[in-house]
């Protein structure tokens, strides 16, 4: 028995086609439309598309309006899951977000491309028909919002896309993917030890994300503060170190009550409290800055911003970041 699947799009280069000239732009169609009788083999589709953006283009409010629809098919009709079509530059944050805040018991699956539909190798139409079988099997259920590309399934709170054009960006470093689709089916061989999910109505704080290098001042930190942001994710050097002339803008942060959470510029391995020099690891979190478990720097700034849209209390923050 075919299984009723929600199918979200939301535009991206999935969407697009590439004109005479090489550039790669949405048309006045979607062309994923025109493939309706290969995909309704496959399943029941309710299509939506809320908007059509290329992924630069997708702000929160977006993000919260695919929440709120996702919601409201959960409470109003019988689906087995759900695929939304996305954008890949911003597609890891879009998949992370829900999997943070959506309230639903259906397996959600992103997905997206790396060629337009009508270029050669065009990878659109096969990653959708595999978001498609996977949202539709049962070991689905239960693994958070999945990301699904190139033959592999990933988390949405692992995954990152890792090269600017080839079509297997989608990486999980240090994890890698949680399962593969093949010709015979759905394969999972592990599963995530444990599951966030916050309940938010809205999301109207301002959170930046800060790249840390070489000879870097506090100029930028106190800008921060002056322009009343309510929170600061930054990506430091190595373990979680930074120069130590960022130090008093960091401090002046913490002073005016902003959360400062530290990532690794670096793509391995988690931010820890080892080095006690000025500017180090230890120094910054006796300061009070937040140290991140594992999340890049983008996911990180989602995190602060679910994390806003619950508390203001700093301790509540920095457990919310333990996990």
């Amino acid at each position: 028995m075919k299984k009723t699947i929600l199918l979200i799009h939301t535009g991206g280069t999935i969407s697009m086609s590439e004109d005479t000239r090489g550039a790669v732009k949405p048309g006045a169609k979607n062309p994923l439309t025109e493939e309706g009788q290969i995909l309704s083999s496959l399943a029941n589709l309710i299509v939506e598309e809320p908007f059509n953006l290329p992924s630069p283009h997708i702000t929160m409010k977006n993000m919260m309006e695919l929440k709120q629809l996702l919601e409201r098919y959960n409470q109003s009709t019988e689906i087995d899951g759900a695929v939304i079509t996305h954008g890949t530059d911003t597609l890891e944050e879009t998949a992370y977000f829900l999997d943070l805040s959506v309230q639903a018991n259906f397996p959600i699956v992103v997905t997206g491309a790396m060629r337009s539909s009508n270029e050669i190798g065009s990878d659109g139409l096969y990653n959708l028909i595999s978001s498609i079988r996977v949202a539709s099997s049962k070991e689905a259920h239960n693994k958070g919002v999945l990301v699904v590309l190139n033959d592999e399934i990933h988390t949405a709170e692992n995954v990152t896309k890792t090269h600017t054009s080839n079509v297997s960006t989608f990486q999980s470093p240090q994890f890698g993917p949680i399962g593969i689709v093949t010709k015979q089916g759905i394969f999972f061989h592990h599963m995530p030890s444990y599951r966030e999910n916050y309940t938010i109505s809205d999301l109207s704080k301002q959170v930046v994300l800060i790249k840390a290098h070489t000879g870097m001042d506090a100029s930028l930190f106190y800008a921060v503060r002056d322009l009343k942001i309510n929170g600061v994710v930054i990506e430091a050097l190595g373990q979680g170190n930074m120069p130590p002339a960022t130090v008093p803008g960091i401090k002046a942060l913490l002073d005016h009550n902003i959360p400062v959470v530290v990532v690794s510029r670096a793509f391995n391995g988690i931010v820890q409290d080892v080095y006690a020099y000025e500017g180090g690891g230890k120094h910054l979190k006796e300061m009070g800055v937040i140290f991140s478990n594992g999340l890049n720097g983008q996911k990180a700034r989602i995190k602060l911003l679910v994390a806003l849209a619950r508390t203001n209390d700093l301790n509540e923050i920095a457990e919310m970041f333990r996990l």
